[in-house]
């Protein structure tokens, strides 16, 4: 059985479809279907064209780089099975193209430093100056490390940014993964202490205000991550702490 994938390639200003034909192996995913046309790069026309570019790193959906449009829904290319594909679809054509919401490189390669520069903008990681001579750090009941795992499993994919209707060059909103993090982080007793500086964060344009709660997001996500419940969390605690800094209150947990 021979399966197409159709690519959207070029970069940005000049963008074209090309397709490929390959035979359907056992346990083919888009990805090893990509090294397979890099390792013979001829489009179903029998013309020699230049390899598709493309990201990868794990292979099993951990580092969220090869993040793409397979058939209009933004997903891991890593985990995206050729043959379920086909009987969820029942089409034997597949329609790979880059994200929309983040500068377009090269046919699926796209710039998502945007979210990076948002997780700093969110302070999403523990200070460690001088903790050293701290001693151990305070203990962590189960019930919150389950919860601070799950959130923990983001990999800054990028999927929930690019179903999220907010997010575009038009906005300034920092999309549903930041505000998650900044959850996680002031989960965690010694992140907490960086609490009101993440909280602050997302009063700032571009914040939690400018969330539509489409709840797009936690379609998406890969890793299951409870994006909308994140996003109604820290809008109740972005909401005590602008109450706080309007009244001069003292902040209640």
């Amino acid at each position: 059985m021979q399966f197409v994938l159709k690519v959207l390639r070029g970069f940005q200003g000049y963008q074209y479809w090309e397709e490929f034909e390959l035979p359907l192996t056992p346990f083919a995913n888009v990805i090893s279907s990509l090294m397979e046309i890099q390792k013979n790069p001829v489009n179903r026309k029998g013309k020699k064209v230049p390899p598709v570019a493309w990201e990868m790193g794990c292979l099993e959906e951990v580092c969220g780089s090869c993040s793409m449009l397979i058939n209009g829904m933004p997903r891991q290319a890593c985990t995206a099975i050729i043959k379920n594909i086909i009987q969820e679809t029942g089409s034997s054509t597949i329609v790979l193209a880059p994200f929309t919401k983040f500068p377009l490189v090269r046919d699926l390669v796209v710039y998502r430093a945007s979210m990076f520069e948002n997780l700093k903008r969110v302070h999403a990681w523990i200070e460690v100056d001088g903790s050293f001579g701290e001693g151990f750090g305070p203990k962590i009941a189960q019930d919150k490390q389950e919860s601070m795992y799950v959130l923990s499993t983001c990999m800054t994919c990028g999927c929930c940014s690019e179903a999220c209707p907010q997010v575009s060059h038009r906005s300034a909103f920092m999309g549903p993964a930041p505000i998650s993090q900044v959850r996680l982080f002031n989960l965690n007793p010694d992140g907490n202490k960086q609490g009101k500086k993440r909280l602050d964060a997302l009063l700032e344009e571009g914040g939690i205000s400018d969330c539509g709660n489409a709840q797009n997001c936690v379609q998406v996500c890969p890793k299951g991550i409870p994006l909308t419940e994140s996003i109604a969390v820290m809008g109740r605690e972005t909401s005590k702490r602008a109450m706080s800094k309007i009244f001069n209150l003292p902040d209640r947990d």
